[in-house]
């Protein structure tokens, strides 16, 4: 298997915690990346679900409008790609790490960093196994199932495993109250990416299973907590849902951005739910842009899978505005 295309401008990152007994100890990211290494807008992409695997398998997944959206992504050059779980169709399949390795050769091409959050699929089959598939593929993560990277001087990323405990007092909950007590006055905006949406619309009907559990529900409380204190405003990114909604929960912005190529999930909005369209499917990838005192994000939506050409469009709009900060911080 080739190496992984994670944090692939490596001379551009400083590495902590650099044993395994420290992966949990150790203050401040895991990964940052300086200023100067980035450009300007600071733009990144996220989005989930692409369930890799045999392109003849086009029953779990669209490996046409899969292939696509990294070509598309690939075109618009980020500083990073956040993958929202459920990037391989099965972990423990090891062909399913190949496709994605060969799928998104144009991503190492463009020296893109990608940032892949644990879902549930990474974790099929065998779980030693799957999770040695994993860390094989991104060897940067070995031993870390949650992580953190700091985008230059105004942008943190944590990377989440909902497949592990985020109850209060859990392991994976204290490294978050640390990181998150400790973030640097000059950071604007948090991001939190995981698998599984503590915010979604509520199935009554289909999809009923994939509804919020409490394991994300008690991450949503804490981040209403830490969002009316900390200088810094917070979004949520998540996959586990084939669709797109957006809402606000107590200052926290939450996305499910599970449009990847995965096969689609009807979603019966509630009206909580920012995003109104009743277009379906849902393939999308959504795109950040940091500006002066705002984030501003797009989903961008492939107009019609079935198309002879593909093309896409914007389909949902939103801006996140930074908190004011002291008179002497310079933005």
């Amino acid at each position: 298997m080739t190496r992984s295309i994670f944090l692939f401008l490596a001379a551009s990152l400083a590495l902590f915690a650099q044993s395994s007994g420290q992966l949990l100890s150790e203050p401040g990211p895991t990964f940052r990346i300086a200023d100067a290494q980035l450009p300007s807008p600071l733009t990144l992409i996220s989005f989930g679900d692409q369930r890799f695997t045999d392109p003849a398998n086009v029953r779990s997944t669209n490996p046409r409008v899969r292939r696509w959206l990294v070509n598309q992504i690939a075109a618009e050059g980020p500083a990073g790609i956040i993958m929202n779980g459920d990037i391989p169709l099965s972990g423990d399949v090891v062909n399913d790490y190949a496709v994605f390795q060969s799928e998104t050769k144009p991503w190492r091409d463009a020296h893109l960093r990608v940032f892949p959050a644990l879902g549930n699929h990474e974790l099929h089959g065998d779980l030693e196994q799957a999770l040695d598939h994993w860390w094989t593929t991104f060897p940067d993560l070995r031993s870390r199932r949650w992580y953190s990277v700091q985008f230059g001087s105004r942008v943190y990323l944590l990377a989440l495993d909902s497949d592990t405990s985020l109850l209060p007092g859990s392991e994976q909950a204290r490294w978050i109250d640390a990181q998150i007590k400790d973030l640097p006055s000059s950071i604007d905006f948090v991001i939190v990416a995981l698998h599984h949406p503590p915010v979604a619309d509520v199935q009554q009907h289909i999809q009923v299973s994939h509804n919020p559990r409490p394991n994300e529900i008690a991450l949503r409380d804490y981040l209403s907590r830490a969002a009316a204190t900390s200088h810094a405003v917070f979004l949520v990114t998540a996959g586990h849902i084939h669709n797109y909604e957006r809402a606000a929960y107590e200052g926290v912005t939450y996305l499910v951005s599970g449009g990847g190529g995965a096969v689609p999930y009807y979603v019966e909005r509630t009206p909580e739910d920012q995003y109104k369209s009743v277009v379906f499917p849902n393939y999308h990838y959504v795109k950040l842009t940091v500006g002066k005192d705002r984030m501003h994000g797009d989903m961008y939506r492939v107009v019609d899978p079935e198309a002879d050409t593909l093309r896409i469009e914007i389909r949902d709009s939103f801006d996140i505005a930074a908190k004011p900060g002291p008179p002497d911080r310079q933005r």
